[in-house]
């Protein structure tokens, strides 16, 4: 029985770690989720209109695909876990955390 409890803490341990990374990238984890205002597109820092950005602001964060055009941005979240990406419409395509 000793052995049997022993395998199952241990089994535990060695699975810990996987879970919680899980959890850490799940888009139903409220940090990477769209109704968290931090993830949002009508917060101000997440908006399309805001310079920050534009297409057209040569510092944005843009992201481009493989033929070199942009296609969104990244916002950085404002806890420094990551960020989010958006396309230019401003809908929240997911999120990258560090």
């Amino acid at each position: 029985m000793k052995k049997v409890f022993f395998c199952l803490g241990l089994m535990l341990v060695i699975a810990s770690p996987v879970v919680a990374q899980d959890w850490k990238d799940n888009p139903s984890n409220w940090n990477n989720n769209s109704s968290n205002w931090q993830n949002n597109p009508s917060n101000w820092e997440n908006n399309p209109s805001n310079w920050n950005n534009s297409q057209s602001n040569p510092k944005a964060n843009l992201i481009y695909d493989n033929e070199g055009h942009a296609t969104g941005y990244v916002v950085p979240k404002s806890n420094g876990s990551g960020v989010n990406i958006f396309d230019f419409s401003g809908k929240n395509k997911g999120y990258y955390n560090y």
